[in-house]
């Protein structure tokens, strides 16, 4: 049996846009095994993936080399004989453990001394791949062959006992309106999340036209959930920090539309082939846009944007603060 290890990324939304390669490993060897090797915080969405037979955690934090931990883990990793490693993330620390692992092929793109780690070492051209599913997908074919393209769909399952009893839990009723998902959050900075007070207002005018607006996030994001629900009149359930991330899937599915920032939740409604409209502002789409023929993406094309920073450099927000929430709102009443 043919065992495949992946080392995968740290962020959320990366850990989607990683499925489309993990489908065609899956696909080189369906009878094999296919593990990754990834932060704790982003299992819960692989083992939502049906390509992915386990999990692994890997416990050191961003920055941090803990040799001796690494080489207890590939010593533990060495006894499940891998025959491939893919590793997606470009540091040097991620190619160690597949390494010292003695795993006989050894995948990844050049970069920070990695040629002595790596065997089948990749030169990336950004031009010819310049999506990041792109990147990770190509890892799956031979070196120097054209990508093959479309990349193969995004799917996470979703588990409908669980859904049914969380929704009880959050007294919560699926029946009563049609659910807008609304997701303010965006981890890597300020510069990427539309203002509080325009979701609020797209939450008010959703209700007058007969939706419920649910706010969904991590403990990270209640403040802005909170703040949604004061500026809205309560026109929205504030659901941030109140479910973890494979609860949050479930609810995700649920929604007819969701409205989220360029974000982790946005690439998992993505996922789940819901109505999407992603908001963009500091990031681009061109790089890592929502893979789903049910998202539209919503930006202005601003001199200054993207400028990929997580403040505003030049103070002014523009780039969301243009996009109105009447903007917003008639475009997704467009998506029907």
């Amino acid at each position: 049996m043919h065992k495949t290890l992946v080392i995968g990324p740290s962020w959320v939304g990366d850990t989607i846009l990683a499925q489309p390669l993990l489908r065609r490993l899956r696909d080189q060897h369906p009878e094999g095994q296919l593990d990754v090797l990834a932060p704790a915080w982003t299992l819960p969405l692989l083992r939502r993936m049906p390509e992915v037979s386990t999990t692994i955690a890997s416990s050191f934090a961003h920055g941090e080399l803990k040799l001796g931990g690494r080489l207890a883990l590939a010593r533990a990793l060495r006894s499940h004989c891998y025959d491939h490693a893919v590793v997606l993330p470009n540091s040097f620390k991620s190619a160690l453990i597949p390494w010292l692992a003695r795993i006989a092929v050894r995948t990844g793109y050049i970069g920070e001394l990695r040629h002595v780690l790596l065997n089948d070492a990749r030169k990336l051209d950004q031009n010819v791949l310049p999506m990041l599913a792109e990147r990770y997908a190509a890892l799956a074919q031979p070196s120097g062959e054209p990508l093959l393209r479309p990349l193969p769909p995004l799917n996470l399952r979703v588990d409908t006992v669980a859904r049914a009893q969380l929704l009880r839990e959050l007294a919560l009723d699926v029946s009563s309106a049609p659910v807008v998902c609304l997701c303010p959050g965006a981890e890597y900075g300020p510069a990427k999340r539309w203002p509080t007070q325009y979701f609020a207002q797209l939450a008010r005018q959703l209700r007058d036209e007969g939706y419920q607006s649910w706010v969904i996030g991590s403990d990270k994001d209640r403040a802005l959930g909170a703040d949604i629900v004061q500026a809205s009149g309560a026109a929205a359930i504030d659901l941030t920090g109140r479910t973890n991330l494979e609860q949050a899937v479930d609810l995700l599915s649920c929604a007819r539309y969701v409205v989220s920032n360029d974000s982790g939740l946005m690439h998992i409604a993505a996922a789940l082939s819901v109505s999407l409209l992603a908001l963009y502002g500091s990031s681009s789409p061109i790089f890592t846009p929502p893979l789903s023929a049910r998202a539209r993406v919503l930006k202005l094309d601003l001199p200054c944007s993207p400028c990929y920073k997580r403040q505003c450099p030049l103070g002014h927000f523009h780039c969301m603060r243009q996009l109105t929430p009447a903007q917003v709102h008639e475009t997704l009443m467009q998506m029907h």
